[in-house]
């Protein structure tokens, strides 16, 4: 079995365009889902945080509105508390890829804010990408996907094609309008392939070593992707 390591964000903010921070950090299903399914194959799996700070859970992904209900609220919040590697995450910065079998960026807005330009990460993306691991990111997950690039300046997944989640399901949520970037937008801007699916819908691509999903109901079906991979 492997070693499958989870980069997260580590702020609980998302600055908007006139300056006041969101409240945010990574979204509970994006990390649960996936956890849950890479746990019952066998994988170890290990968290890893620029700084190696404990990673925040937006609130609003526990909330029943974002779980069909209360009972799935109650669940989601358990299987949160479940997940010990979260409290004790490595510092980014010290991670090398060649010790997993496998790396997954989960999403929230908390990426857009710290992954989007962290170095660490993006020297880790290019590597575990040119390394032909398998790779998941998911959501929000793909704005680390823009710190990644080649010594020639050019974005490591230029080329490539992805889901993230997409223009009209940030305006459906509301913070369209107040964002200081969109994530379609600047993956679109430095060479990505945006293949845009239905708002909310489960939506998965996979190209290469490379498996993506467009938002929380992606984060599964993504999650059994990576396990193919896997073997």
């Amino acid at each position: 079995m492997s070693k499958i390591l989870f980069v997260m964000t580590g702020v609980d903010y998302w600055t908007l365009a006139d300056g006041t921070k969101h409240p945010t950090g990574f979204w509970a299903e994006e990390a649960v889902a996936p956890y849950e399914a890479f746990t019952a194959a066998g994988h170890e799996i290990a968290v890893a945080t620029p700084g190696g700070v404990v990673p925040t859970v937006d609130a609003g992904s526990l909330s029943a509105a974002a779980n069909g209900g209360q009972e799935g609220a109650d669940r989601m919040t358990a299987a949160l508390d479940a997940m010990t590697e979260l409290r004790s995450p490595l510092a980014l910065e010290d991670v090398d890829p060649v010790d997993y079998g496998a790396v997954y960026y989960p999403g929230g807005h908390g990426p857009m804010e710290d992954l989007a330009v962290n170095a660490d990460s993006g020297a880790l993306l290019t590597r575990a990408l040119e390394s032909g691991m398998p790779l998941g990111v998911v959501c929000h997950g793909p704005a680390a996907l823009l710190a990644a690039t080649k010594a020639d300046g050019a974005n490591s997944f230029a080329g490539y094609g992805v889901a993230a989640f997409t223009n009209a399901e940030e305006r459906q949520a509301g913070l369209a309008d107040r964002a200081r970037w969109l994530l379609q937008d600047r993956l679109t801007e430095v060479g990505v392939r945006v293949e845009e699916g239905e708002p909310w819908a489960p939506k998965v691509v996979v190209d290469r070593n490379l498996v993506t999903g467009q938002n929380p109901a992606s984060s599964a079906p993504l999650a059994a992707e990576l396990l193919k991979k896997l073997g």
